[in-house]
C-alpha cells in the first residue's frame, strides 16, 4: 500500500508538470521513476517486482491495439511485419555490432549487444504514436509491424545467448520441445480467441453485471499473457493476437472501454519502472562514457532507421519514423541479463548498456518535440514560389483530401487542372503522378494571374486554413469577378463566413470524412415568407435566408448544405 501511494503521488506531481512544460507525459513518468527509485530518493527499492507488475500495462496496450486491427488489416501489414521488420533488424544490428567491434568489444558480446540494441521499445513507440494519432497512418502501420517483428525476434535471440556464451543449462528442454510448446500455446490462443471467448462474453453479458464483464476481460488478457509466458513467448504478443481475433466481435468496444483505465495506470507504472532503472551513480562516476555511448547509439540507430524508411516508401516522415523507433527496447534488459548469466557480458558492460537503453527511452519524447518544432519552422520558412508556366480551365488551390478528390475526378475526365499548394514535399510527390502542380501561396494575386485565373472557368478553393480560405475568396472576387468559385467549408461557421463575404462562390461542406459539393450560389433569393421573418437583425436574416434556401431545395430547384466537420482532416 505504501508503494502504491508513492507511485500515485509521484505520477500526480510529475506528469502534469511535464505536460505543462510541453515535454510530454511519458517523460513525466520517467522522471517520477527516477525521483522515487533506488538512485533517487530511494523511496522504492524493489525495481524487479515493480517491473513484473508494470509489464501488464504493455500487455493491455497491445491487447487494445489488437482490437483495432481485424485479421484482414493485419494481413495487409505483412510487408512491414516480415520484410520491413527483418530489414530493420538486420540493418540496425549490423551497424551496431560493427560499432561495438570497433569499440574493442569481443565478438560474442558485440553480436548480442548489437542485436539487442537494434530492438525498440514497444511501449514507448506505441504510446507515442497513439498520442500523436499516428497508428492509422502509413508511418504508424510500418512502425507497428516492425515492433511486432522485433517482439518475435527477441525470442530466438534470448534462446541463443547461452549457446553464444558456451553455457549449457542441464535442466533446459531440447529446442524441438520448446518450439512445440510455443506452437501449442499460439494455437491455444487462437482457439480461445476465435471459438470460446465470444460465447462466454455473451453469457456474461446476459447477467447485466458490468463488474463481472470487466473481471472476465482482465482474466482473459492476464490468462493469455501467463500462458504465453509459460511457453517462453512474450506476453504482449499473445495479448495482441487475442485482440486481433476479437476485433470483429460485437463486444470489441465494450472490452476496449473496460480495459482502457487499467491499461493507462499500468502503462504509467511501466514508464515509472523504467525511470527507476537509471543508475545515476554510474552516470555521475563516468558521465563522458555514458554520454558518448548514448549519442553514438542514437546516431547510428537513427541513421539506419532513416535508410530503412526509404526502402519502406516512407517519403515525407522518414525522420519521424526514425525518432519513433530510436530508443532501446524492453527486451534489451532481458537479453542483457541473460548475457550476464552466460558470461557474455561483464558486470560493468551490462550496467553501461542498461543505462544507455534507459536514457534512450527518455530521449524519445525530446526527439519528437524537436522534430515537431523543426517541422513547424520548416513550414514557416519562406520558399520562392514556382514560376507557373501552365494555364488550365480549372485552378485548384490547396491539395489536401478534398482537393485530391476533385483533382482525381477532373483527371479522369481529361481535364488538366492547375494545382497550387504551399507544401513543397506534396508538390514534389504530385509531380511524379503527372499533376500540373506548383508551389506557392494561392492567395497571392501574381500567382493566380500566372495560373490563368483571368481566363479560367472555375476555381476550387480547397485550402484547409479557414482564414486563408476566406482571404482567397475575397481577393478573387475583387480582382477576378467573373471567375466562379467552389469553396470547401470546414464547418458551419466557415460556411456562413463564405456566404456573407462571397456572394458568387459556392460551398462544399464536410460531414465526418465525406466531402459533398453544393451547387447553390450564395446570395440567392428568399421566399416572401422567409423575408417577412427576417426583419429583426442581421444575424436573424442570415439564419432565415439559409432556411429559405433549404425550403426551396425541397421543391427541387436548388439545395444548400452545411454541416459541422467532426474533427475531419484534409
Amino acid at each position: 500500500m505504501r508503494e502504491a501511494l508513492i507511485f500515485l503521488a509521484a505520477a500526480v506531481i510529475c506528469v502534469p508538470l511535464a505536460t505543462r512544460l510541453g515535454i510530454g507525459a511519458i517523460l513525466g513518468y520517467l522522471a517520477a521513476g527516477a525521483l522515487v527509485g533506488p538512485w533517487g530518493l530511494h523511496l522504492v527499492g524493489d525495481v524487479a517486482a515493480t517491473q513484473n507488475l508494470a509489464e501488464l500495462g504493455v500487455v493491455l496496450m497491445l491487447f487494445v491495439i489488437g482490437l483495432e486491427l481485424e485479421p484482414r488489416r493485419l494481413a495487409g501489414m505483412r510487408g512491414a511485419l516480415l520484410g520491413g521488420g527483418a530489414i530493420q533488424l538486420a540493418a540496425s544490428g549490423v551497424v551496431l555490432v560493427a560499432a561495438l567491434l570497433a569499440w574493442g568489444v569481443h565478438w560474442q558480446a558485440a553480436l548480442v549487444g548489437g542485436l539487442a540494441l537494434a530492438l525498440s521499445s514497444t511501449a514507448i513507440a506505441t504510446q507515442a504514436m497513439s498520442d500523436r494519432k499516428e497508428l492509422d497512418t502509413p508511418t504508424g502501420r510500418a512502425a507497428l509491424g516492425i515492433l511486432l517483428f522485433q517482439d518475435l525476434a527477441a525470442i530466438p535471440l534470448i534462446a541463443l545467448v547461452p549457446f553464444i556464451g558456451h553455457v549449457e543449462r542441464p535442466d533446459a528442454d531440447p529446442l524441438w520441445m520448446r518450439l512445440g510448446i510455443a506452437a501449442a500455446a499460439v494455437a491455444g490462443v487462437i482457439v480461445v480467441g476465435r471459438y470460446l471467448t465470444t460465447p462466454a462474453l455473451r453469457l456474461i453479458a446476459r447477467t447485466n453485471l458490468r463488474e463481472l464483464f470487466t473481471a472476465f476481460a482482465l482474466l482473459l488478457v492476464v490468462g493469455i499473457a501467463e500462458l504465453m509466458s509459460a511457453a517462453g513467448l512474450p506476453m504482449a504478443l499473445g495479448a495482441f493476437l487475442a485482440g486481433v481475433l476479437l476485433a470483429g466481435s460485437e463486444f470489441r468496444h465494450a472490452l476496449e472501454g473496460d480495459i482502457e483505465p487499467f491499461k493507462g495506470l499500468l502503462l504509467g507504472l511501466f514508464f515509472i519502472s523504467v525511470g527507476m532503472t537509471i543508475d545515476f551513480s554510474l552516470l555521475a562516476s563516468r558521465p563522458a562514457t555514458v554520454v558518448f555511448l548514448l549519442a553514438g547509439f542514437l546516431a547510428l540507430k537513427i541513421a539506419s532507421l532513416w535508410a530503412v524508411a526509404r526502402w519502406l516508401d516512407i517519403c515525407r516522415e522518414r525522420w519521424l519514423f526514425a525518432f519513433l523507433l530510436s530508443q532501446g527496447g524492453e527486451f534489451a534488459f532481458v537479453v542483457f541479463g541473460a548475457a550476464r548469466a552466460a558470461n557474455v557480458f561483464s558486470r560493468d558492460g551490462e550496467a553501461l548498456l542498461t543505462i544507455v537503453v534507459a536514457l534512450s527511452m527518455a530521449t524519445t519524447p525530446l526527439l519528437l518535440i524537436a522534430h515537431d518544432r523543426w517541422m513547424r519552422r520548416s513550414e514557416r520558412a519562406e520558399r520562392s514560389p514556382d514560376a507557373v508556366s501552365a494555364e488550365g480551365p480549372v485552378i485548384i488551390a490547396g491539395f489536401g483530401r478534398f482537393g485530391q478528390i476533385v483533382g482525381r475526378l477532373l483527371l479522369a475526365s481529361d481535364i488538366r487542372a492547375v494545382v497550387l499548394d504551399h507544401d513543397p514535399d506534396q508538390v514534389e510527390s504530385l509531380r511524379k503522378f503527372g499533376y500540373r502542380v506548383f508551389y506557392g501561396d494561392a492567395t497571392r494575386l501574381d500567382l493566380l494571374e500566372a495560373a490563368g485565373a483571368r481566363n479560367a472557368r472555375l476555381l476550387v478553393n480547397a485550402i484547409d486554413d479557414v482564414e486563408a480560405s476566406i482571404a482567397l475568396v475575397e481577393r478573387v472576387r475583387a480582382n477576378f469577378p467573373k471567375l466562379p468559385i467552389v469553396s470547401r467549408a470546414r464547418n458551419v461557421s466557415h460556411y456562413f463566413e463564405l456566404r456573407w463575404d462571397a456572394p458568387r462562390s459556392r460551398s462544399s461542406a464536410t460531414t465526418g470524412s465525406a466531402p459533398r459539393s453544393s451547387p447553390t450560389r450564395f446570395g440567392g433569393t428568399m421566399s416572401p415568407a422567409s423575408t417577412r421573418r427576417c426583419r429583426s437583425t442581421r444575424t436573424r436574416r442570415g439564419a432565415c435566408r439559409w432556411r429559405g434556401r433549404g425550403a426551396r431545395s425541397s421543391s427541387g430547384s436548388s439545395r444548400a448544405t452545411a454541416s459541422a466537420s467532426s474533427g475531419s482532416t484534409p
